[in-house]
């Protein structure tokens, strides 16, 4: 993580000596040795890294090393904004550049004073660097490691091999559980809770049962709610009633928990025999509130939990035909198929690594998602390596002796985001801006990682690839789950397990990576630098007042702001627009599904930000103040419906845009000519595209040769220019 924020901050100080070097007049001395620097401790990193959990110096070091890295980023950004980018011509000019220079001499003179005092910071960093070198026996000049991270294409071949092992051992209690849910009177409610620590798998035990054809065909109507720690119930009988129910009342939103529950109750009285899963409840409060929405009825009707408290399973089997499962560790037999298939891909383990791979797998306690993890982990060492292997079984050694289960897989997952090689790091703890059980977006979350500069360019190969890539690898060494495929194979939706997100929350706090708040006051951060700050509603988040929270918003060093749900209470306009108006520096700005009638003001200040995401708000045009954003890459505002937005006239100035979705092309060839200048396209959605525009749209495409992916709606694919080894290459979405 650290390895990549360092080398993030020294391109930036390269393309700064190279595009800029006139304005750095005095500093360029300065900055060079800055370079230097950061240059050595990248080296060490890669090294260094690793080793922080049981070296505590060593992680003070690191947070050390990203904050100045940081700090340096925040200067040079301010530099840029002050000092660069205004270019004049002619008389007028060069008295605006004599004025301009006159008045910029206090703030020239503070930033050389910052870059002096890192430039001193970074020195003190260095020396330390050294002593630990030598104390620690770190030589960077052997950074590298076998890990196999050379990013590839996601191969479903790959994600299929990960759910048939997951699969070992489940084969009876899946029989077991379907005939408890089958038997029974059929006038009973009958109630099954499967109950266990976190890791063992019920999730995907209760799936395999809600999904079986004997299942499907005795219970005609199926719902599945994921509950979670942090449960919103009204959200949550909302969600419900949309999946029992294909007409759904438009008032639901405003609706009270109480009148919620009776639409549940009169639809299931309605439906027939119905089976619900309720997946992942963690308190007894929470079946308390939903069972008076549950009908008995006539039918036979089953509902299903999972969950970790023995006290929830209790306290909703009282019946005589209500059944707990409690759920147990794999046996040693399953354990070391479901490791081998994991690491050996079904094959048998080699004789020379017999006695580490059984000592690595006696630490997982028959728990699936430890195995699963640590195969991961060793499925990219080379076999031929014992060392590596011991190495691994080590880590795992005597300090995990007398520590509960729980504590030995999150040790074994924090293992796994250790050994992960630098590039995938931040990738893997930017999952931490998402809340407890959310289904993640995939294509919107590739995005975020190139909008944050986690993906690096690859030669021969487009930076969406590369992303997927770096997608692909985590998924392979499963710290992330697929829960949905795209019909090419790719995945649709992925989400991580609690306990991995608990490890990522963990190491990127402690990073000062992603800073999370429900918007209450208690989980607002202290005057601590806030970098990127992600904002989740909650059952209780309310929308207070901004003058009632002013003293804990500090957000000049805000890069990225990430609302995470749908309709957050929390996101007033007033603290919107504080939040925008303070944080000059704002690169990514995420606000999909958010309720914004109109594109908030403030945005058109904010000169750095190169991601812009308002897709499925209620805003249906841009104003021409949008043409300041010279550094804007990626522009969604398409809304839910394939409804798009109405772009200025001057849409074409825009000449960073990478990503374009969705433009309304309604009013006719103007904007049509605007997109044929955005010459960096790559990926272009286009809506209520007129037939007699369709010449003009050839003539801007010829112009797009950067574009990879073009989708038009409606449909007018007769239009577009032959394919020949002139015309342009881009794949088609219908």
């Amino acid at each position: 993580m650290a390895e990549t924020v360092v080398s993030f901050v020294s391109n930036h100080l390269a393309t700064l000596l190279r595009e800029e070097g006139s304005l750095l007049r005095g500093l360029r001395e300065e900055v060079q040795f800055i370079m230097d620097e950061l240059g050595q401790m990248r080296a060490f990193l890669k090294v260094a890294e690793p080793k922080e959990d049981d070296e505590p110096r060593l992680q003070e070091w690191i947070k050390q090393v990203c904050e100045a890295a940081y700090d340096i980023e925040d200067v040079l950004d301010e530099f840029v904004l002050r000092f660069a980018g205004h270019r004049h011509h002619g008389f007028c000019g060069s008295l605006q550049r004599i004025l301009k220079a006159i008045k910029s001499l206090p703030a020239r003179h503070q930033v050389a004073s910052e870059i002096q005092s890192i430039k001193s910071r970074i020195k003190n960093i260095s020396e330390l660097r050294r002593r630990y070198q030598d104390e620690f026996g770190i030589d960077h000049r052997v950074a590298g490691s076998s890990t196999m991270n050379d990013s590839r294409r996601y191969s479903r071949d790959d994600a299929l091999l990960v759910e048939e092992a997951k699969l070992v051992g489940i084969d009876q209690p899946k029989q077991h559980l379907i005939s408890k849910l089958l038997e029974g009177h059929d006038h009973q409610l009958k109630v099954i809770s499967v109950v266990g620590m976190a890791g063992l798998g019920k999730t995907t035990l209760v799936k395999k049962v809600h999904e079986d054809p004997k299942v499907r065909k005795n219970f005609p109507v199926r719902a599945w709610v994921t509950v979670s720690q942090t449960c919103d119930f009204p959200k949550l009988l909302r969600d419900l009633i949309r999946q029992l129910n294909k007409s759904v009342p438009q008032s639901i939103e405003s609706m009270t928990t109480a009148e919620l529950k009776k639409i549940v109750k009169d639809i299931l009285r309605r439906v027939g025999r119905y089976e619900i899963v309720f997946d992942d409840v963690w308190d007894v409060e929470f079946w308390n509130e939903i069972k008076f929405a549950l009908p008995e009825g006539n039918y036979g009707n089953r509902v299903m939990l999972t969950t970790r408290n023995a006290d929830v399973a209790s306290a909703s089997c009282t019946e005589s035909q209500d059944y707990v499962y409690k759920m147990e560790p794999l046996s040693i037999e399953d354990s070391w198929t479901l490791f081998c298939n994991k690491i050996f891909k079904g094959n048998h383990c080699p004789a020379h690594l017999m006695d580490v791979a059984k000592a690595v797998l006696d630490k997982c306690d028959g728990l699936p998602l430890a195995i699963v993890a640590i195969g991961g982990l060793l499925a990219s060492k080379d076999v031929s390596r014992i060392d590596e292997w011991e190495k691994i079984q080590h880590s795992l050694g005597g300090e995990l002796e007398g520590t509960g289960k729980l504590e030995r897989v999150k040790r074994i997952l924090s293992l796994s985001y250790n050994d992960l090689p630098s590039h995938l790091k931040p990738c893997l703890l930017y999952l931490s801006i998402y809340p407890e059980d959310y289904l993640i977006g995939c294509y919107r979350l590739i995005n975020l990682w190139i909008a944050e500069r986690f993906v690096e360019w690859r030669e021969g190969m487009n930076i969406e690839d590369v992303a997927w890539g770096y997608l692909g690898e985590l998924i392979n060494r499963s710290l992330i789950q697929v829960t949905g495929v795209f019909y090419e194979g790719l995945p649709n939706h992925c989400r991580i397990h609690d306990l991995m997100r608990e490890v990522i929350l963990i190491k990127s706090r402690e990073q000062n990576m992603v800073t999370v708040t429900t918007g209450q006051p208690m989980t607002w951060p202290s005057k601590e630098k806030v970098r990127r700050l992600a904002i989740h509603s909650s059952s209780n988040s309310s929308n207070i007042q901004y003058h009632q929270q002013r003293q804990f918003y500090c957000f000049e060093h805000l890069r990225s702001f990430i609302a995470v749900s749908s309709t957050n209470p929390f996101l007033s306009k007033t603290f919107l627009s504080e939040v925008l108006r303070s944080s000059k520096l704002l690169k990514v700005l995420e606000l999909g599904g958010e309720e914004i009638e109109e594109t908030p003001n403030e945005i058109f200040n904010l000169l750095h930000l190169t991601y812009l995401n308002l897709c499925g708000t209620k805003v249906e045009r841009v104003p021409r103040a949008i043409g300041k954003l010279q550094h804007l890459e990626y522009l969604n505002l398409g809304n839910y419906g394939f409804h798009g937005f109405k772009g200025p006239s001057k849409l074409g100035g825009l000449l960073a845009l990478q990503m374009l979705n969705t433009i309304d092309a309604s009013s006719g060839s103007v904007i049509v000519k605007e997109i044929g200048k955005l010459t960096q396209l790559r990926v272009l959605y286009i809506t209520q595209l007129r037939r007699e525009d369709g010449k003009e749209l050839c003539s801007s495409l010829v112009n797009l040769t950067s574009l990879q992916e073009l989708s038009l709606e409606p449909c007018r694919w007769e239009i577009l220019p032959a394919q020949g080894p002139d015309a342009p290459q881009f794949r088609v979405v219908f």
